[in-house]
């Protein structure tokens, strides 16, 4: 039997505040474990959470770039539940009155344009982070990360595979990123997901019991989750055990390459919502929500509109550049400060990139500054290095952040362009390379090729290729 998977997503971004949703706290990552804490978000008896304006400026633009409704009176709700990482065993969160409603993003896969509803974008506190230690009978737990603010993004269930879902995800990212809502840093756990995954027969039209997969915070790890939550489901069903599926929350275990039982799945009236008694009502005006919006900066399908036209690069080179905020903007300041659009694009897309991979870091993370690269581009193309003498130049300028005019110095990269030395080079190649000179007379015009290499390895990549190029030819010309 043929089965059609159903995906609706729940993402949680943090939002990009100094401080967190409810006190005066650092929301800093990476500090000491609960050094970023206080009364307040501890969760200590006798504390009153004051909302920060920032939370809610950030989640209309979050809205107003996904297309949503942005609800002029919302409010804030507890959602109880106990859990080790919550303190008050509740949850500050948004219930029936969210500040955003429906919405969508359109996407593309393998070439067909795609379009995925919201069903609304609400703002609560995050809980704590808990660690749990292998082969230990305990849990530690981090409050730095305890009343940190989140967008949480809900879906319809608009998704019918993996591929999709992670489609979705990228471009939710990365319009997240451009308008500076969140830094969307999925390995710091800025940017998280929950999946929720059914499977039902072909042309049925009620869905199947949903299966919740809790916190993945990858692409790579969402596809893989997805796609085994998939094969479970299908399996029982195919077997007759359909009734084996609960409606339950999972956990991914990457390391065992399955989906694991956590918890039953709770519906809304298992939390006992009610308005928070400690915040009031928040009621939007209009100029608040024009004066947002109009501080929203050009987002990736204006840019890549904007590159190919205004660069001439092609649809794929503009795509992976945009794709990464910081990459794109590394790009345009190379490009401002002269660096040839194309020959640019052609360093970044295969050097910096490569680079990049090598020592698994990202693009906001590099050192290397965009009037470095833009130099080395100069160096290049006036003819003082050669391309090979680049490749080796940008290593070492990656490496320890030299001026690339020093580190040709130090390596004696010059590419030689005097016709009086080059002379001498391809005049010791053509003596020992006899054979060459006769295969060439004979027609073997490759010969030629093979002799423009030698000259390049004696003269340690140093030779000006076309110079070289013409020393070699008037030369073949005498024999």
């Amino acid at each position: 039997m043929s089965y059609e998977t159903t995906i609706g997503l729940e993402i949680h971004a943090e939002l990009n505040t100094k401080t967190k949703i409810f006190c005066n706290c650092s929301t800093k990552f990476g500090s000491e474990p609960n050094s970023n804490t206080c009364p307040v978000c501890l969760g200590l008896p006798g504390t009153l959470p004051v909302l920060n304006e920032e939370v809610v400026n950030l989640a209309i633009k979050a809205g107003k770039v996904l297309n949503c409704k942005i609800n002029k009176l919302n409010k804030m709700d507890r959602k109880n539940y106990f859990y080790p990482d919550l303190t008050k065993a509740y949850q500050i969160s948004q219930f029936d009155l969210p500040i955003c409603s429906g919405g969508y993003v359109e996407f593309e896969l393998d070439g067909v344009k795609k379009k995925v509803r919201l069903n609304r974008i609400h703002i609560e506190e995050d809980p704590a982070k808990l660690v749990h230690l292998e082969d230990e009978p305990f849990s530690l737990i981090d409050y730095n990360r305890a009343g940190v603010p989140l967008a949480e993004i809900v879906t319809e269930p608009d998704i019918h595979s993996p591929a999709e879902a992670v489609a979705f995800l990228k471009t939710l990212k990365s319009l997240l990123e451009y308008a500076e809502v969140s830094d969307c840093r999925m390995d710091q756990g800025s940017m998280r997901c929950d999946a929720n995954i059914s499977m039902k027969p072909v042309g049925q039209e009620a869905l199947n019991t949903k299966v919740e997969i809790k916190n993945i915070n990858s692409f790579k790890e969402v596809q893989k989750a997805l796609e085994k939550e998939q094969k479970r489901q299908q399996e029982l069903y195919n077997f007759g055990e359909g009734d084996k599926i609960k409606q339950e929350t999972r956990r991914w275990d990457s390391g065992k390459g399955r989906t694991i039982p956590m918890r039953s799945k709770e519906d809304a009236d298992d939390y006992r919502y009610f308005p928070d008694p400690d915040l009031v009502p928040i009621v939007l005006e209009d100029s608040q929500i024009d004066r947002i919006e109009d501080t929203i900066p050009e987002l990736p399908p204006e840019k890549k509109k904007r590159f190919a036209e205004q660069f001439k690069l092609t649809e794929k080179e503009v795509d992976i550049l945009v794709s990464d905020k910081a990459l794109s903007h590394f790009y345009e300041d190379v490009v401002n400060l002269g660096g040839d659009p194309k020959f640019t694009a052609n360093w970044i897309l295969g050097d910096v990139l490569r680079v990049l991979k090598e020592k698994e870091i990202e693009a906001s993370d590099m050192t290397l500054k965009p009037e470095m690269l833009c130099k080395l581009i100069k160096l290049i193309g006036e003819g003082k290095i050669s391309t090979t003498a680049g490749k080796e130049v940008f290593i070492e300028m990656f490496e320890s952040g030299k001026d690339p005019e020093e580190v040709v110095k130090e390596k004696g990269l010059a590419q030689i362009s005097s016709s009086d030395v080059l002379e001498k080079i391809v005049g010791e190649v053509l003596a020992a390379n006899p054979k060459s000179i006769e295969d060439y007379k004979n027609g073997k015009l490759q010969a030629a090729g093979f002799l423009m290499g030698q000259v390049m390895k004696a003269s340690k990549g140093q030779a000006n290729p076309a110079v070289a190029k013409e020393l070699i030819a008037a030369k073949l010309k005498e024999f």
